[in-house]
């Protein structure tokens, strides 16, 4: 997010900085929101398994679901907000959505870490 806010007061379009455009803005506040929720989730599942809490389990899993879909999607708007060079190998943007989609891969998808939490929740295995 922090490339992007960056690349909003460097780009210019007619005549203004993009970053002064209402529709950007609302995208970046979305963006910050959904960071900041999934931080919020992580600290959360930190606490739980510092302290050794009962819902520790299910805490991580509610974690991972929120980062793995806020790194996604963040990484995604990241490129549509850049435009033409967010397309490019020219700039990192695509690097961030490769990473998040390996981790996604790797940890499991946000899905995936729901369908746990539902388990749990229901009182099957997980």
């Amino acid at each position: 997010m922090d490339r992007t806010v960056a690349y909003s007061r460097d780009r210019v379009q007619f005549g203004r900085a993009i970053g002064s455009f209402q529709a950007y803005k609302h995208r970046l506040a979305d963006m910050m929101v959904e960071i900041e929720q999934a931080r919020s989730a992580v600290y959360w599942a930190a606490c739980a398994v510092d302290e050794g809490a009962d819902d520790a389990k299910l805490a991580v899993h509610a974690a991972k679901s929120f980062a793995a879909d806020t790194a996604f999607r963040c990484a995604g708007d990241m490129i549509q907000l850049h435009g033409g060079i967010g397309f490019t190998w020219d700039h990192d943007a695509h690097l961030f959505f490769k990473r998040a989609r390996a981790l996604q891969t790797m940890m499991g998808s946000g899905d995936w870490h729901r369908e746990q939490i539902a388990a749990m929740v229901l009182g099957e295995t997980a």
